[in-house]
């Protein structure tokens, strides 16, 4: 997460990620499921300009610059092949949790250019959800602290806790609980998302927890290690195989990339992206230029984020959090 801040406005480039291992354990009684993952954020940003309005409402405006992620997407599950708008979209309800939470009624316009892909599993809108958290916090001056926006980003969904904690992390609990783990090498991946979405929601109702549940403890000591192949080996994914059979296109992926001669690829999140694990920023190029050839979707060659400066541990030491050292893009 990368924060800009002028007289005007608060600008947030806000991370997309991937999910180097993810695991389900079991159905919850409140409907979500218990899951363990390892995760990891990408150069592929979502742009949320904050800026403060007299009108005391809360007023959001969407672009998608030309040649990036479409905003509109075909999709398998109907109801996701849109960016919602007004108060169905994450964005505007973090700016109004934090209207509530402090007790506030000021205005806010705010911009979104929208990259990150819909219904990929790229977690575009948590990111832009706790992007709005820290905009709407810095722009109104308000210093609500870590805490208090950790809790906010818990209530607006089960991946925006990860994207305040600025680096890679293992999440547990639904997703909400967050442990960053060490990643002393950039990684560098080709990312594919194909013409077509699939709802979370789908994707979670056709799979089975594990009755054996993997570990994540190897991939985190591979990361830290920066041992590419045996990172790679250990990449895996519980929700691919029901989203293979929800979706034609993330089963044609893996057979794509397992032509690929890559360390590892799998699939992020609920999908449909897919993603590879290269060895060198030109072998990702190479990479994506083959798949843009074989007529792929939308395709990108990206690198693993490195926390911007001090304060990136979770939870914060010394009152310390990414935001206070900035870094632009």
């Amino acid at each position: 997460m990368h924060i800009c801040r002028s007289a005007e406005a608060v600008v947030v480039h806000a991370p997309a990620k991937l999910n180097l291992f993810f695991e389900v354990l079991a159905k919850r009684t409140d409907g979500f499921h218990e899951i363990e993952t390892l995760m990891c954020p990408i150069d592929l940003y979502d742009t949320i300009t904050f800026q403060e309005d007299s009108s005391g409402q809360v007023q959001l405006s969407t672009q998608a610059p030309r040649g990036a992620g479409r905003p509109r997407v075909r999709t398998e599950a109907k109801g996701v092949d849109a960016l919602p708008g007004g108060q169905d979209n994450l964005i505007v309800q973090a700016i109004e949790l934090v209207r509530q939470t402090a007790g506030v009624r000021r205005g806010a316009a705010v911009r979104l250019v929208k990259r990150i892909p819909l219904a990929a599993g790229l977690g575009g809108g948590s990111s832009d959800a706790a992007a709005a958290l820290l905009a709407a916090d810095i722009g109104w001056g308000l210093e609500l602290g870590p805490d208090t926006l950790l809790q906010m980003a818990t209530q607006l969904g089960s991946d925006v806790p990860f994207f305040l904690a600025n680096s890679a992390a293992v999440c547990r609990g639904r997703g909400e609980r967050i442990e960053p783990v060490p990643q002393p090498d950039v990684l560098h991946f080709v990312v594919a998302r194909p013409d077509v979405g699939l709802s979370t929601a789908s994707v979670y109702a056709a799979c089975r927890p594990a009755d054996h549940p993997r570990p994540v403890q190897p991939a985190c000591t591979a990361l830290a290690r920066g041992n590419l192949r045996q990172l790679g080996s250990l990449l895996c994914n519980r929700l691919q195989p029901a989203a293979a059979a929800l979706c034609p296109a993330v089963a044609e992926l893996e057979r794509m990339f397992s032509d690929l001669a890559l360390p590892g690829y799998g699939m992020s999140g609920s999908g449909t992206a897919y993603f590879g694990l290269c060895r060198r920023a030109s072998h990702a190029r190479r990479v994506a230029r083959r798949l843009r050839a074989n007529g792929v979707g939308n395709v990108f060659a990206v690198r693993s984020c490195r926390p911007s400066g001090g304060g990136t541990e979770w939870p914060a030491t010394q009152g310390e959090w990414p935001w206070k050292s900035p870094k632009f893009v």
